[in-house]
């Protein structure tokens, strides 16, 4: 029999990994559990690994039994579904969606090692603006869950772009297969586009300053096509903020103009709007949904939908107010400060 070769590791100097590709500790959380535990003891998030948010909140919410039927709309690592599953007992089914190809079978594979056969857990890639699709296959839901937030998973990852924190290529698909990468749009918009972009998505501030910065350094030649490149330019373009002040500036305006690209690039609003759209219409009488949002524009859509669609008579009741992370969660994983949940349940 042919000896297995085995694949040697990646060797780091220093005491602790650095790079993405380093950590095939805590991209094997099963094996190395301790150094993941450790990991999120610090406030971090595991490489790889995406720590579910408000999992007791949305559960006391959902008020889920054994024998119902529920949807995880954006399954990412898999956590939420996990939970759901675990409340009912073997009896029911979850339906997991997501658009990325890559993430998805790992979470899949997960889900099944825990147990969880076809009967109970069902996958389908596809994009979560389509629940009606799903609805026609499987039927109307007692529970449907939306997570809005980008997974640990891909911003952890220097190849899918999400993070200008790490040198990669500047992408920012949830489906690196279909579509336009972030950098190709940059290319193929004009500079007012992207000054509207930047403040309709993320209300950047500097959105003129950085604007000019990029598209005369891509009118010069210089290719826009990594995070670093991009993170540079907003660096250069924000050089009139006061020195003390400009560390701190430049890194809010980095996040807030690759979530305006990221936005853009998945057509996240187009989604949630056609995803509010067609939620009552999966949900059964007194069902029940709760929805995740990372930004205050994603609140505003959920807010206002969830607001109308209740004076109309179509759902009982709605939340009054969001409902955020505790203190100690938001402490364990930083990742979670920006999240609200909203909830409706259906007449």
């Amino acid at each position: 029999m042919e000896e297995k070769q085995h694949k040697r590791r990646v060797h780091y100097s220093g005491k602790y990994p650095k790079k993405f590709e380093e950590k095939y500790k805590e991209r094997d959380p099963e094996k190395y559990a301790e150094t993941v535990a450790h990991v999120i003891s610090k406030g971090s998030t595991p490489a790889g690994m995406h720590i579910s948010i408000m999992v007791k909140e949305i559960l006391d919410f959902l008020e889920i039994q054994p024998g119902q039927q529920g949807l995880d709309c954006t399954l990412g690592y898999g956590g939420h579904t996990t939970k759901m599953l675990e409340k009912l007992e073997g009896q029911g089914c979850v339906y997991g969606l997501d658009i990325d190809p890559i993430e998805s079978g790992k979470t899949v594979e997960r889900i099944r090692k825990a147990g969880y056969s076809e009967d109970n857990f069902k996958f389908r890639l596809i994009n979560f603006a389509n629940i009606d699709k799903v609805a026609e296959e499987a039927g109307q839901f007692d529970f449907v869950l939306a997570d809005l937030g980008v997974s640990s998973m891909q911003i952890d990852d220097p190849s899918r772009g999400f993070s200008y924190k790490i040198d990669g290529p500047l992408d920012l698909r949830l489906d690196p297969e279909h579509g336009e990468s972030a950098a190709e749009r940059l290319h193929n918009i004009t500079k007012e586009e992207f000054i509207g972009m930047m403040v309709e998505n993320s209300d950047e501030p500097y959105a003129n300053e950085i604007a000019d910065k990029v598209f005369n350094l891509m009118k010069k030649g210089d290719p826009m096509d990594t995070t670093t490149a991009l993170r540079k330019a907003i660096e250069d373009a924000l050089w009139k903020v006061p020195k003390e002040e400009k560390a701190d500036a430049v890194k809010k305006s980095c996040a807030r103009v690759f979530q305006a690209l990221r936005i853009d690039v998945n057509s996240e609003f187009e989604v949630l709007y056609s995803f509010l759209e067609k939620l009552p219409t999966v949900l059964k009488p007194g069902g029940r949904a709760a929805i995740l949002t990372f930004h205050s524009g994603e609140d505003r859509l959920v807010k206002k939908s969830f607001k109308e669609l209740k004076k109309a008579g179509v759902y009982r009741d709605v939340s009054s107010d969001v409902i955020r992370p505790s203190a100690e969660e938001q402490r364990i994983n930083p990742r979670s400060k920006s999240t609200k949940m909203r909830w409706a349940i259906k007449e």
